[in-house]
């Protein structure tokens, strides 16, 4: 296999002396569940910026539907809890990092009700949800399916309220600055200042996944991959990025944008059906329309190929109360005509959840000093090699805290703090053709679902891996001055560490199928790549 096409270490030209510098002591790049989380805590050791690409309520946090995944209810336990998720995992979850999640979990669950957060009762206790991969009803969620919306707006409304905090919105971070192989803040660019530098005595990456390489997703559009780009750029260790789940019930409504269809559905009855009407999860699995979301993706695929369909459907017509148990799915498919009281759900899996991303040990570290890393953009191994419904925001409320934590208390130890230094990056400017960016990036996202998508094959991967590499040698040797041109180099930097680590892992384990290798290996293992000037290709560990 080729080594993977190098990139430039900064994709924009700057200086220090002629461009605005901000200092802060703790910088946090992502407004999710897992950057505000580490952004409240961090602020009790210093100074904070948060910034997002876009608005803080554009988060994909705000998207989720189903809940949090805790045990708070009567006959669980975090044992419990914790046996599910490395189940799920398939043997290649961290049982360490899962236990801090399954213990610490209650807490932070009830630290967000005293912050506000509107959680859903019952006759005065927890009203709990139950989806794929939990052995009981452990998901707690917030005015139904809203549970996303609800919670960032929970975190942000405590923030704005937390001293020495400061909110940059459509605030773009082009590259992460380092200096002498330490993490020193970020090269950004803001709609209304142009670049700047935001230096930092550490930082906090929390930027999320990258569904958008992908075209069919439940992402929002942000999710490039920017933060995992960046990351990859300054020299941090990236692993398993190869890993990305597929929720299996999004709506399929043709020409419009595939929109989530909470797991929580079929957690409350919901049975698929193929479109002769025939249930037929349970010809797949024990666990039926329950069963891990690996197994459902698949089922599903295999279903279209069997019928020839575009989608499978959601009979929902036998959950009770379903208009007010999933308010706004009732309302997004009455937008399409679709009468949940009388009409099947055409659904279809889409890219979700990156669990690939940058190594991190259990507070949140990187392998770059003064890098931290939390949320859906972290690898920190609860999920193994498949992740259990809704475990996710809770890993973002519990290593966001910690990564808060470390990097605060680690101030003390940074020599000067934030400081500004002289630093500069000058491109040489590209002979060659350049490519419209609009087309690489539709087609990027067809071949990435056609070839890594919910099954994989070496022949597709190889192929790829040249297309990419072709649109690479037009693409990453440009210097661009604009959004849409970071983002478009960003993406196929993502997109090529993801087949490369679809190749190296030949391997079928979670989420990661290979047609041409379908047994799972007896000893699980990770794929780790590191950028190297010398030419970077992934390694097994």
């Amino acid at each position: 296999m080729p080594t993977l096409v190098d990139t430039r270490r900064f994709l924009s030209d700057f200086d220090s002396t002629r461009t605005g510098n901000v200092l802060t002591d703790v910088l946090v790049i992502g407004s999710g569940v897992a950057g505000a989380r580490a952004a409240i805590e961090a602020s009790a050791y210093g100074s904070v910026i948060l910034l997002t690409k876009g608005r803080f309520e554009d988060s994909a946090t705000a998207w989720a539907q189903g809940g949090i995944a805790a045990a708070v209810g009567a006959g669980d336990s975090p044992a419990r809890h914790l046996e599910d998720t490395l189940r799920v995992g398939c043997g290649l979850s961290d049982r360490r990092a899962v236990e801090i999640l399954v213990e610490e979990g209650p807490r932070r669950v009830e630290e967000l009700l005293s912050w506000g957060f509107p959680v859903d009762r019952a006759d005065g206790t927890y009203e709990l949800g139950r989806e794929g991969g939990h052995s009981l009803n452990r998901v707690v969620h917030a005015s139904g399916d809203r549970t996303g919306w609800e919670l960032a707006r929970t975190l942000h409304e405590h923030l704005r309220r937390t001293e020495h905090v400061r909110l940059f919105e459509q605030c773009y971070v082009i590259d992460l600055l380092t200096i002498e192989g330490r993490c020193v803040g970020a090269v950004t660019f803001h709609q209304k200042y142009g670049h700047q530098l935001i230096w930092a005595g550490q930082t906090i990456l929390a930027s999320g996944g990258c569904g958008q390489l992908w075209r069919e997703t439940t992402n929002p559009p942000s999710s490039t991959g920017d933060g995992l780009a960046a990351a990859f750029r300054a020299g941090a260790t990236l692993r398993d990025m190869e890993l990305m789940q597929f929720h299996p019930t999004t709506l399929y409504v043709a020409g419009a944008a595939r929109a989530l269809i909470s797991e929580a559905v079929r957690g409350e009855g919901a049975q698929m059906v193929d479109r002769g009407g025939h249930r037929f999860m349970t010809a797949y699995h024990p666990d039926a329309e329950l069963a891990p979301r690996d197994v459902v993706s698949r089922a599903i695929h295999q279903r279209l190929l069997d019928t020839g369909s575009n989608c499978v459907y959601l009979d929902v017509r036998q959950v009770r109360d379903f208009t007010h148990r999933f308010p706004q799915i009732t309302r997004l498919c009455a937008d399409f005509q679709i009468d949940v009281t009388n009409d099947l759900i055409p659904v279809r899996p889409s890219a979700h959840y990156m669990i690939g991303g940058v190594l991190v040990d259990l507070d949140g570290r990187t392998s770059l000093p003064g890098l931290y890393c939390c949320g859906e953009s972290a690898s920190t191994g609860i999920h193994g090699a498949n992740r259990m419904a809704s475990n996710s925001l809770l890993e973002g409320l519990v290593f966001g805290r910690r990564a808060g934590e470390k990097a605060g208390k680690s101030l003390a130890g940074v020599a000067n703090g934030a400081a500004v230094k002289r630093v500069s990056s000058r491109n040489q400017r590209s002979t060659r053709t350049p490519l419209d960016l609009g087309d690489i990036t539709n087609s990027l996202r067809s071949v990435m679902w056609r070839n890594v998508g919910i099954i994989r094959r070496r022949d597709r991967l190889v192929e790829t891996a040249e297309i990419l590499d072709f649109w690479a040698h037009y693409t990453l040797d440009k210097t661009f001055d604009e959004v849409s041109g970071w983002e478009t180099q960003n993406r196929l930097t993502v997109a090529r560490l993801i087949a490369a680590g679809a190749l190296e892992r030949e391997e079928s384990i979670g989420v990661h199928y290979r047609e041409d290798a379908p047994d799972v290996a007896a000893k699980p293992c990770h794929i780790l790549v590191t950028r190297n000037d010398e030419g970077t290709k992934p390694t097994r560990a």
